[in-house]
């Protein structure tokens, strides 16, 4: 019995092994690998417009001989405003829709009153005092790129949160017309020779005189680009600074509106809607 038991299982398994064999040969003629067929292309990443805008910006100024400056987004009312010669009643506070923070609940801060940055300018006094801590300077040549916050509803021409970047010459001698020229200088290494610049009489709290600065377009019109001025003497001040020893200039324009007139875009929401097919044009 057992001999005849042993037999039958040997017959069985030599007919399976017959048929896994037939089927797998079976599946090696029907199923081929083609190693000529090929994939669609790999989507590869970019930096973002405004990213490329923002390195392409520091690359100017370095070339020009400015050095690369940057600071906290979350800043004191001191350094946001009053440095910058806006004592808390002053009227022009009201320009800038702030976003103010609950420090009650934090420690060390005493009655300092904490805020999202409304410009880039606070990195100007932070720029000046370190030259002073450290002995660094002056003479002061920075750019400040950076991340800005107002209280804006989004449209066409505003964002609540945009960028920004701001230049800062302190020296001895500086004068307006070291402003204008350092202005047209950039203005043709950014946009081109064909470009040009020119400055008009404005009002801004921190500078004295104030400017703001268009350039040239194709059709023979000008588009305003930013505002700059003298530094005034109580933001030197506020900076550690002897007003009668040094003097400057500072200029400051808003990035994602640069890339606006660089590019043609037509509403500023479309840098930030993550759209592929917008942001893969550039």
């Amino acid at each position: 019995m057992n001999a005849a038991r042993q037999q039958l299982e040997l017959a069985a398994q030599d007919s399976r092994s017959k048929l896994e064999s037939a089927a797998r040969a079976a599946q090696l003629a029907t199923e081929r690998v083609d190693l000529t067929e090929t994939l669609a292309k790999a989507t590869v990443g970019h930096s973002h417009v405004i990213t490329q805008t923002w390195e392409r910006l520091e690359d100017v100024f370095c070339s020009m001989g400015f050095t690369v400056a940057d600071g906290p987004e979350v800043e004191t009312d001191w350094f946001n405003f009053e440095a910058l010669n806006l004592p808390p009643a002053h009227p022009a506070r009201s320009l800038w829709d702030t976003l103010y923070l609950d420090s009650s609940q934090l420690e060390g801060l005493g009655e300092e009153q904490l805020l999202l940055r409304t410009h880039t300018s606070p990195v100007q006094i932070r720029s000046m005092l370190r030259a002073v801590r450290d002995g660094s300077g002056p003479p002061i040549y920075v750019v400040c790129p950076g991340r800005v916050y107002r209280r804006d509803t989004a449209d066409a021409t505003h964002l609540p949160v945009f960028h920004q970047i701001e230049g800062l010459v302190i020296d001895r001698g500086i004068t307006m017309g070291d402003l204008a020229g350092t202005i047209e200088s950039f203005v043709k290494a950014y946009f081109g020779d064909e470009m040009t610049s020119r400055l008009r009489p404005s009002y801004f709290p921190f500078t004295e005189p104030s400017a703001e600065f268009d350039i040239s377009a194709a059709d023979g019109s000008w588009l305003e680009v930013g505002g700059c001025g003298m530094v005034h003497p109580n933001v030197l001040r506020a900076g550690g600074l002897d007003p009668q020893e040094w003097s400057g200039f500072a200029f400051g324009f808003g990035i994602d509106r640069l890339a606006k007139i660089r590019y043609g875009v037509e509403d500023l929401r479309e840098f930030v809607t993550n759209d592929v097919r917008f942001l893969s044009q550039f």
